[in-house]
């Protein structure tokens, strides 16, 4: 029997619709017939500038397969690291025991715990939690940091029992899914190359990250060891890939997003002395860097010039959750500027930056009432703008011309990787059934953002081969996944 037990419901990469907006303050204006005919042409530009006909999208397929060959041929051949995640062997569904997950990618970290009962039962039970990281922490040492995370594990760990049991005499054993740039030198240990998300963590950078966590758990007295380090998406596909054997390639798409997959180590160039008992390792591409061949406009571009990262993560820009709704409001602020979309005045707080975020815009195109009523609601609490229908008509036409581009992009990114497995598999990937496992709140929480991405994969292979490309949603893939990591490359034998 399975049981499940949660302390607490997961908001990693959450992506939230906004609540209820029954009941908002309704308001009526003249409707002005210029309002239409004067930001026709602004959005007119906006989506021939953002169209993603076949064309363009086997470009950036295309594009995305041979940056993929020359970013595994030499460090720093293109945009795409082509990161080898040491991960070479996947889950069988055999694995037995107790194993830990540790997960710390944003604002809080999560800890999680699996009782695995091979082959017959599977995942007999888990339990996790989850703990804020205190403000000061982000900005504090390395020690404080890693301290008050194997303090979080070690509470965890004391609650241990029941169905959750540990062979006397073993050692706890966990997978820690590290979603920071690191630069990968085994299966357990990785350099960090620097801190994002706003963490500015001192005495870290250019130190292994595991062994900061392996000190900090001997320093709280607990006995546990880091036995797989991954990212998110490397533990998204393992999550899957214990389920379902026809899983190949995981992609993110939540605030960030990032795509790995399965790989020959023969196709691998600038791969020398790795051996891999299984001929196989997972590649993490870090896609967000990429950026040939997109179709982008004066708005992607003034983002990009505002942003902390000029000129860096330019696919992850167009495509991600973090920034859809950005790109949104700097169009609405300039139709408002320009051709007075909502009035002479243009709202003050319009011109606030990342004000508009995307589970508003995903709301707003949801909106099918007759007035659009929700749209009025939502550009009036979130950006103080009153709005009449022709220009709540025309948000709606700039949120879908937004998205639409994003999505389909990134089905042509999952193309791109299909495409480089196909040509090194000589026919293998598209005449099987072939899944690519999906995480992340963008792709759970936006039905239409699914839509256009899946029509793109569609499109791009054709009816019968987009027949065998199964796109799956793996909720919550990674904790599971960096668990069964942990047990895969486990420092005892497997009793099975």
């Amino acid at each position: 029997m399975s049981v499940n037990v949660t302390s607490t419901s997961p908001v990693f990469g959450s992506f939230r619709l906004p609540p209820s907006v029954k009941g908002a303050p309704r308001f009526r204006m003249a409707v002005r017939s210029n309002v239409v005919s004067v930001n026709a042409p602004i959005l007119t530009k906006l989506q021939q500038e953002c169209a993603t006909p076949l064309p363009v999208l086997r470009h950036v397929a295309g594009a995305m397969t041979a940056d993929m060959r020359a970013g595994l041929a030499v460090d720093g051949g293109s945009d795409l690291k082509m990161i080898l995640s040491y991960v070479d062997s996947l889950p069988t569904g055999n694995e037995r025991g107790l194993f830990y997950a540790l997960d710390l990618g944003g604002t809080n970290f999560r800890v999680l715990r699996v009782q695995l009962g091979g082959n017959e039962e599977r995942v007999q039970a888990t339990e996790f939690e989850q703990v804020s990281i205190p403000q000061e922490l982000m900005f504090g040492t390395s020690e404080e940091l890693f301290d008050f995370i194997a303090s979080g594990l070690a509470k965890f760990a004391e609650k241990e029992g029941g169905i959750f049991h540990l062979p006397h005499g073993r050692q706890r054993e966990t997978g820690f899914t590290f979603s920071f740039p690191v630069k990968q030198t085994s299966i357990d240990s990785g350099i960090l190359i620097k801190w994002t998300k706003g963490f500015a963590v001192s005495g870290t950078a250019g130190k292994d990250v595991v062994a900061c966590l392996n000190e900090a758990m001997q320093r709280q007295r607990l006995d546990m060891r880091v036995s797989a380090l991954v990212n998110d998406a490397v533990a998204t596909l393992a999550g899957a890939r214990y389920w379902d054997d026809d899983v190949t390639l995981a992609v993110i798409l939540g605030t960030g997003t990032n795509a790995c997959y399965v790989e020959r180590v023969d196709a691998i160039p600038k791969l020398q002395g790795h051996k891999s008992s299984s001929g196989k390792t997972i590649i993490n591409t870090e896609w967000g860097a990429f950026s040939k061949g997109l179709p982008l406009t004066m708005f992607d571009r003034d983002m990009d010039a505002a942003s902390i990262n000029p000129g860096e993560q330019i696919f992850e820009k167009t495509i991600s959750g973090m920034y859809l709704g950005e790109i949104v409001r700097r169009v609405l602020l300039k139709m408002a500027e320009a051709g007075g979309l909502f009035g002479k005045a243009v709202p003050e707080k319009l011109s606030m930056p990342f004000v508009l975020r995307t589970p508003d815009i995903c709301a707003m195109q949801q909106d099918d009432s007759e007035d659009l009523q929700a749209v009025e609601s939502i550009l009036y609490d979130v950006a103080g703008v009153e709005s009449n229908l022709n220009a709540r008509k025309i948000v709606t036409e700039v949120c879908d011309t937004i998205v639409k581009r994003g999505s389909r992009l990134a089905g042509a990114g999952i193309v791109g990787i299909l495409q480089k497995m196909e040509e090194d598999s000589k026919g293998v990937i598209f005449g099987k059934r072939t899944v690519v496992a999906m995480d992340g709140g963008l792709y759970e929480n936006y039905p239409h953002y699914r839509t256009y991405l899946q029509e793109a994969v569609n499109e791009l292979l054709g009816t019968e081969i987009s027949k065998n490309i199964v796109i799956e949603h793996t909720k919550d893939g990674s904790g599971i996944g960096a668990a069964l990591l942990a047990s895969a490359n486990s420092k005892y034998d497997h009793d099975y």
